[in-house]
């Protein structure tokens, strides 16, 4: 009897504590999506001509892509330097300060003053605020994940990490959200002070996120590693010295996930509005759409992951992605809402067959003492061959071409990279990891 009451005792606080790291997790990946997003949908509409007003319009939006690809640059320095301190003091520290870091950065480019005001100086400090913006994010996602995961299972870890990846339609949301609203009711003055109130925004969401991980504690198997005092002295150094190809193969399994969906989601408000006569509302409005979906098809493909593989789930989303690049846009190039809606809808959703089990099947890939480090280098890494070029590469094809076919075409050569890389992608490194309840009971 005082056995089993023992094993309930402890399995309590753990089902608690589980909770709490799963909404900390998610709390925390929404308002950096949302302040990264932010950025991405504010340098597709209006940041050309505040930021870049004296270049010819095409000009002007390879700029501002420019200035956006920066932040992705920065997204590997931020897993170095904060994949060092998660692997070093732990996951919960190193969290707070990435949101902090991303908040300060997002509402300085909400009183940042435009190219009208100051010059030169205004596209220059737009630049590094984005890359402080990337290095937050670049810190921040491989922490989220491993609190949510590591206080799970291990037959759930698909499950339990696809919800810090709720971040991302979450963050879309309402990124986007913002920006249709405030486009809405400030009508004419959007492009003079409205566009700046949703980067002001990103304060108080930072306050919620930083109540809410304060009141987390640290993940059982990292505390597992600091007891048998196994935690590595320069953890970026060992993984990139002994794993270095299982990070660069992460990189590229990304690279179906991650280049066309910002092609889904930034280049789409360009081509749509430029090249196809859509309206900026309508596209936001779609876009919202397939946010919403997202919120169903994260957890759901994780969990399906834990069901029939992470591997088989990851491999399907990315032969449907290469699939539907043709048709994409083709439904788009025939102007109707009805058909516009669906391609930015279904777009999504083989995104999210990625999305939702890909952290796990990065992170598995690498021990708890070099987890932190070697996840978060391996996704992040993906941002300069994948995320930051991709608008970059479609707005160059499109100026040179005059044509959506290349575009296409990109992204099946990056689905057919990213199947490849999935083939050679090493199996999991789970070893015998104490359990959340074993832990607890130590705890």
């Amino acid at each position: 009897m005082t056995r089993s009451g023992s094993g309930e005792s402890a399995a309590t606080p753990a089902r608690s504590q589980r909770r709490r790291a799963v909404v900390a997790s998610t709390v925390g990946t929404t308002i950096e999506w949302y302040d990264f997003f932010l950025y991405s949908t504010a340098a597709a509409l209006i940041f050309p001509k505040l930021f870049f007003p004296e270049a010819e319009a095409s000009t002007g939006v390879l700029l501002a892509f420019g200035t956006q690809f920066g932040g992705f640059a920065a997204r590997p320095i931020g897993a170095a330097i904060f994949g060092h301190y998660g692997d070093r003091i732990g996951r919960k520290a190193t969290l707070i300060a990435t949101l902090l870091i991303m908040g300060i950065g997002t509402a300085l480019i909400g009183v940042l003053p435009t190219y009208a005001s100051i010059g030169i100086a205004a596209p220059l400090l737009l630049t590094f605020l984005r890359i402080l913006q990337g290095v937050a994010v670049g810190g921040e996602w491989g922490g989220s994940v491993l609190m949510a995961m590591e206080w799970g299972t291990t037959k759930r870890r698909g499950f339990m990490a696809s919800w810090p990846q709720l971040g991302v339609p979450l963050g879309l949301l309402l990124s986007t959200a913002m920006v249709q609203l405030m486009s809405s009711t400030t009508g004419p003055s959007f492009e003079t002070w409205g566009w700046r109130v949703p980067f002001l925004v990103s304060i108080l969401l930072v306050g919620v996120g930083l109540y809410v991980r304060l009141n987390v504690l640290e993940s059982p198997e990292f505390a597992a590693v600091k007891a048998k005092r196994t935690v590595v002295k320069l953890p970026v150094v060992e993984v990139l010295r002994t794993q270095w190809r299982e990070v660069i193969i992460a990189a590229f399994v990304r690279l179906s996930e991650q280049a066309p969906f910002y092609i889904f989601i930034t280049f789409v408000l360009t081509y749509g509005t430029k090249e196809l006569g859509l309206t900026r509302g309508s596209l936001l409005n779609d876009t919202l759409v397939a946010a919403g979906v997202g919120l169903v098809g994260v957890p759901f493909f994780g969990w399906l992951s834990d069901v029939i593989g992470r591997r088989l789930m990851y491999g399907i989303g990315i032969v449907c992605t290469g699939l539907f690049a043709f048709p994409y846009f083709g439904l788009l190039n025939t102007t109707t809402a009805g058909l516009v809606l669906l391609a930015i809808v279904v777009s999504l959703i083989f995104h999210d067959m990625q999305y939702g089990p890909q952290a796990a099947l990065i992170a598995e890939t690498f021990g708890t003492n070099l987890r932190y480090s070697g996840a978060g280098l391996g996704y992040q890494a993906a941002s300069i061959i994948a995320g930051g070029p991709a608008p970059l590469i479609a707005a160059a094809i499109l100026a040179s071409t005059g044509s959506s076919t290349g575009i296409s075409w990109y992204i099946v050569i990056c689905c057919v990279i990213s199947l490849g890389a999935l083939l050679l992608l090493p199996r999991p490194a789970l070893s015998e990891e104490p359990s959340v309840e074993a832990a607890s009971s130590h705890g």
